[in-house]
């Protein structure tokens, strides 16, 4: 299958200015990276095409050979190929600008030669109850980790000796080979891109700077927090490599359900079981709250099922604001069980005593249902 034309992978039109040519590069790079579509098999063949793209027209000299001969100019077969011309593909455009767009995701900025390895970042799950969203907490955490070795202070070599240039590629951490008409630049194979070896590691750590280790770290939850909430711990990652930058700690919070309140934002729901009697009558009956307190309500006479009553600012407190929710307390009437003879006795004769008016729900709902029966038989 042909190779599509690289300015038609770009989006832009032969004689496009570099800034623009970038710019172009900049947003599709964006929008296919793989950690932006995982999984996505399509969308990690474009993004490795819209890089050889840029690679080839970002360059003059590589543009200029493809502009004259198209693909064939970089056919190692010998066909169509021009003479004259040496392309490398290490130290180029392409490199400087996913630096640029995808560095401070990777880890900071751009590495120099030599320079070790940003550590990774860590994830931390850590679940709390209801009340210690309400009122924040510090907690304590056993984070599993990796740790700059002390024995060699992160060199990884013994006694924190100074490590030796890597004699293959000079220290600079690349080698080059020549391929037919192309010179490959590549990870030097020796020191594996760090620019030194190390001659006589360090015993502890076996020259890889950094030490396993179970750290204990202390973190602030605040007053209002919300199941998944993120809270990031700069610099509690793993080590870097070799004295580089450590990564961070991101610590994922999520709260677990409560045996009386559902939480909705800021606001509280209950539901309160009200006797018969209570919500026929009237009365106050007292509900929890989460501050370990009571509430004094009063239940108007004829109260139903699903009623609610707000009690103000006693909900959950706003994050990092100002402000407290409510608590709705919603009536569930509960009906009488287990009841002696004489109370039977007696609520048979209230059923005899009632009218429409003492029930006219249940009297509007057979009267509904009477004329659909009505108008059904006419």
């Amino acid at each position: 299958m042909a190779k599509p034309d690289y300015y038609d992978l770009l989006g832009v039109q032969r004689g496009t200015a570099p800034d623009d040519l970038k710019k172009a590069y900049r947003k599709l790079a964006m929008k296919y990276h793989p950690d932006q579509n995982p999984g996505d098999v399509d969308a990690e063949r474009k993004f490795k095409e819209i890089n050889e793209a840029y690679d080839v027209l970002s360059d003059e000299r590589k543009r200029a050979a493809y502009d004259q001969f198209g693909h064939a100019a970089f056919d190692q077969t010998g066909g169509g190929r021009p003479g004259g011309f040496e392309f490398s593909f290490g130290g180029g455009s392409f490199t400087d600008v996913f630096d640029d767009l995808f560095g401070e995701f990777m880890g900071g900025q751009r590495r120099s030669q030599g320079a070790g390895t940003r550590g990774s970042d860590l994830r931390y799950n850590l679940e709390i109850s209801l009340e210690d969203a309400f009122r924040g907490r510090k907690a304590e955490l056993n984070v599993p980790s990796t740790v700059s070795c002390d024995d060699c202070r992160g060199t990884g070599a013994r006694d924190a000796a100074e490590p030796t240039s890597c004699d293959t590629c000079q220290g600079v951490g690349k080698v080059r080979a020549q391929q037919g008409f192309f010179t490959i630049e590549r990870t030097c194979p020796v020191c594996q891109g760090a620019g030194y070896v190390i001659e006589d590691p360090c015993p502890t750590c076996r020259g890889g700077g950094r030490t396993a280790k179970t750290r204990t770290l202390s973190v602030d939850i605040p007053r209002g927090v919300e199941d998944g909430t993120r809270i990031r711990l700069s610099g509690e990652g793993e080590a870097g490599v070799r004295g580089a930058t450590p990564g961070d700690l991101y610590v994922f919070v999520s709260v677990r359900p409560h045996g009386l309140f559902q939480r909705d934002g800021m606001n509280l729901h209950c539901r309160v079981p009200i006797p018969m009697t209570t919500a026929t009558l009237g009365g106050d009956v007292e509900v929890p709250t989460l501050d370990g307190k009571r509430s004094r309500v009063s239940i108007p006479a004829g109260t139903q099922t699903g009623t609610q009553f707000r009690l103000r600012s006693k909900g959950m407190p706003a994050l990092r604001g100002r402000g407290v929710g409510d608590l709705y307390i919603q009536a569930t009437i509960e009906t009488p069980r287990n009841l002696t003879s004489r109370q039977k006795e007696l609520l048979r004769q209230f059923e005899q005593g009632g009218s429409e008016k003492t029930s006219p729900d249940s009297a509007s709902f057979l009267s509904k249902v009477k004329d659909m029966w009505e108008d059904l038989t006419e």
